[in-house]
């Protein structure tokens, strides 16, 4: 099938992120079809929305909008209409149901979830800590984890630990390295959540021999890039994983979302049998 692509624009008088999530998940649906995206943030005034409607005006596409104040996006709405390019405002319908139900006016605040609240500091706080818990540091102090991911080479531990310390999970990532025993640190926690992460043989040697030809690194360790070395290692981590009774997550076709989303379902789980003891 061959490919095609359209022009999609997002204006945004915040940072935009909620509209590049919602334009990709959107695009997603539709198998050979790619967007040129054209991001504009901080869009707040009737100056720069001109730039903007330029901009559509010369590359023309769909138009999807977060603009609070209402000047600036019924004059986007009534440019976009002029020029035949369909338009929406995202936020518009959830509004509108939230207030049919609330039964409350909403008071508008550009980019209200990006605010200075215990909630962002909480996410800070995680990102710190993940970074300085990253790839088996800091080992006396695992208690104090939210998560603890442990895992063979290329199992993707730090991205998806970071991922996850952006929702306000601390997470530590411990590596499963051949040859060596598991950190004994590992073998008493009661707090955190410990998950298993591992992958197919092929998926983990692709995945090295890349790393390796990224890095210019000649592949002196053998065993490393071995898909039979691989396999021994994979299943060591099993037998550990199994004998601690710590859930397993393949990753092999998951995307960081995808594994961070089930370990986040897992980890309200495990909290609320803290709670409960």
């Amino acid at each position: 099938m061959g490919r095609n692509f359209f022009h999609l624009h997002l204006v945004s008088d915040s940072t935009g992120e909620t509209l590049i999530t919602v334009g990709r998940a959107a695009t997603a649906q539709y198998q050979g079809i790619s967007p040129i995206e054209h991001v504009y943030p901080l869009v707040r005034n009737m100056r720069q929305l001109d730039r903007v409607i330029s901009e559509i005006e010369s590359e023309p596409g769909i138009v999807l909008f977060t603009l609070v104040e209402k000047d600036l996006s019924e004059r986007l709405r009534s440019a976009c209409e002029e020029m035949g390019c369909p338009s929406m405002s995202v936020l518009e319908p959830i509004v509108g149901l939230f207030q049919s139900y609330l039964g409350v006016a909403m008071t508008p605040r550009i980019g209200g979830q990006h605010t200075l609240s215990t909630e962002y500091f909480r996410r800070i706080d995680a990102l710190n800590f993940t970074m300085m818990h990253d790839d088996g540091q800091l080992l006396d102090n695992l208690e104090q984890a939210d998560v603890v991911l442990v895992g063979v080479s290329r199992t993707s531990k730090t991205p998806t630990s970071i991922y996850l310390a952006n929702r306000g999970i601390k997470t530590a990532n411990v590596p499963l390295v051949p040859g060596v025993p598991p950190p004994t640190e590992l073998e008493h926690l009661f707090k955190p959540l410990v998950v298993g992460l591992v992958a197919s043989p092929e998926r983990i040697v692709q995945i090295r021999q890349n790393r390796l030809l990224a890095l210019n690194a000649d592949d002196r360790d053998a065993a490393y890039t071995d898909k039979q070395s691989v396999i021994d290692e994979i299943l060591r981590a099993r037998r550990l994983f199994d004998k601690h009774d710590w859930p397993v997550i393949d990753v092999t076709r998951r995307s960081i979302e995808e594994t961070a989303a089930a370990i986040i379902d897992l980890h309200r789980t495990h909290r609320l049998g803290l709670i409960a003891q």
